[in-house]
């Protein structure tokens, strides 16, 4: 496995892998990985010859007074998770390098990006395409691969593509959890034990309005005050939202016909989780 930090480098060993005849695939981080970051390079490999990871914490999809600072930071200890995965290279640039003086170019997209944490992180999704988008050019990949558990992420990131005819599949993968049914994430080390407790409410609530949409519950209004109640008796929990969306346009619905997302972003102390489930007539 090769880690590269030059931009340049990336991009030539990608146009040379790419007039081999070589299939790239990209799984876009911000490092701190875990088994879910993991279940994504497992697929990347079974699907490409060469298969990048990307760690760049980046700074402009952070606001003023988020945790960019202290966002955990393990280059070392993530090489060895990816070299055990059958990584070819990590790309991980310098922030200067990526963004340097008087840069002034950023992707946006329009709709996708209002709602859910759009609504709540004003500029984020700017940052996200705009790294996005940069890591497409510099890498050149034929696919890359994001986890659904950040599911607005991925419909922006598949829209900005789709407009753009960007030459990529953006493929989601389902959410890993913990063996309490907390969705992995990076951030999940930042909870106390006892608020480590309190967050397994958001798993417990998600199945909770999976068990009565399949008993034939529509209106959005009972299941999200069932969502709700669930998530509120618990301590040290506030819910920023709790949606059910349309799974394209992630337009709210009042009913629920065919198919739905249940989105969640809730603090559970100073620490915000999101989470999310689909809500589908032939789901088991």
């Amino acid at each position: 496995m090769k880690i590269i930090k030059d931009i340049l480098e990336m991009q030539v060993m990608a146009e040379e892998s790419r007039r081999s005849g070589k299939k790239i695939a990209l799984v876009p981080t911000m490092g701190a990985l875990h088994q879910g970051h993991l279940s994504l390079m497992d697929y990347g490999r079974t699907k490409a010859d060469l298969l990048v990871v990307s760690i760049f914490v980046n700074p402009i999809q952070f606001g003023p007074k988020e945790d960019f600072g202290k966002y955990p930071r393990d280059l070392q200890g993530d090489s060895l998770l990816t070299a055990k995965r059958g990584v070819d290279i990590i790309f991980s640039p310098e922030a200067k390098d990526f963004y340097p003086d008087l840069f002034q170019t950023y992707v946006m997209v329009e709709q996708v990006t209002q709602p859910l944490c759009g609504a709540v992180r004003p500029g984020h999704f700017r940052g996200v395409t705009t790294v996005v988008c940069k890591l497409f050019h510099i890498v050149k990949p034929h696919l890359a691969i994001f986890g659904q558990k950040d599911f607005q992420q991925l419909i922006v990131i598949q829209q900005m593509a789709k407009d753009l005819n960007m030459d990529v599949e953006v493929i989601g993968r389902p959410t890993v959890r913990e063996a309490d049914g907390l969705a992995m994430s990076s951030r999940n080390r930042y909870l106390s034990p006892e608020e480590r407790v309190s967050a397994r409410s958001l798993s417990w609530a998600l199945k909770e309005a999976q068990v009565l949409f399949r008993k034939g519950e529509r209106k959005t209004e009972v299941l999200l005050d069932r969502v709700s109640g669930l998530i509120g008796r618990e301590p040290a929990t506030r819910i920023e939202y709790a949606r059910i969306c349309h799974p394209r346009t992630l337009e709210d619905l009042t009913v629920v016909k065919d198919q739905g997302v249940l989105a969640l972003a809730v603090w559970v102390g100073s620490t915000r989780l999101i989470d999310n489930c689909l809500l589908e007539d032939n789901q088991e």
